[in-house]
């Protein structure tokens, strides 16, 4: 299954909202560590519901804040979501951005990097149209350091690939950037039971389950545009 079909379905099913909910938790906290000042213009890429760039207007006051991704329905959804009109919202391919060279301030991505045929293409289009100066703040839980994404490629027909913290830094260099941060933003609001509760459906000990969201938790990598 394409991406971008998977993605529909997902959306048409409503699960784009659930979606939103997951990664706010860790979302947040990379979203408000982004420079973004009056009248930037901002780039969400993989933009799902829409939910950083709504944040990135509304909390952060960039001037002009876009959504893109893969997914028809997706991209309709979060246009629905929304009714400033300086938040818009796209269809396209994270390797051939509609957009000129220069013309972004600053890109945000969450759970998305991974699905592009070729992430490093991507990552050297996004340094494409960014300005000099400007950022990408890269989040992802889907992380080859973590043990317990091994299984998801099992039940997300959906082909992807899995980077290390590594192999993260290595790439943002080959595509251009500066690697200015990497960090690891631990999931702080996903209510973990007593070990008695234990095993569920998705965790065999608590002590898995803590490991996963307060350790891992999301990978943080920020590129900057030299």
């Amino acid at each position: 299954m394409s991406v971008s079909d998977a993605f529909d379905e997902w959306a048409a099913d409503g699960r784009d909202q659930g979606m939103e909910e997951r990664h706010w938790h860790t979302a947040k906290h990379a979203l408000e560590r982004m420079p973004v000042e009056d009248g930037d213009v901002v780039l969400d890429l993989g933009c799902g519901s829409g939910y950083a760039a709504r944040a990135l207007r509304e909390a952060a006051g960039a001037g002009r804040a876009y959504g893109l991704d893969g997914s028809v329905r997706m991209a309709h959804n979060a246009s629905t979501y929304t009714d400033d009109p300086r938040v818009g919202f796209m269809v396209g391919d994270f390797q051939s951005l509609p957009f000129e060279a220069d013309s972004v301030d600053h890109a945000f991505s969450m759970e998305a990097i991974y699905y592009a045929g070729d992430p490093v293409d991507a990552l050297a289009e996004l340094r494409r149209v960014l300005r000099p100066g400007g950022t990408f703040y890269c989040a992802v839980d889907y992380v080859a350091d973590n043990p317990h994404t091994d299984e998801w490629d099992e039940y997300v027909d959906i082909e992807m690939t899995r980077w290390s913290r590594t192999e993260y830094r290595e790439a943002f260099r080959a595509a251009g950037f500066h690697v200015a941060e990497q960090d690891r933003i631990p999931d702080e609001e996903v209510e973990i039971p007593s070990a008695d509760a234990f095993p569920t459906e998705d965790w065999e000990s608590r002590d898995a389950m803590v490991e996963h969201y307060r350790e891992h938790g999301t990978l943080l990598t920020v590129g900057v545009v030299p």
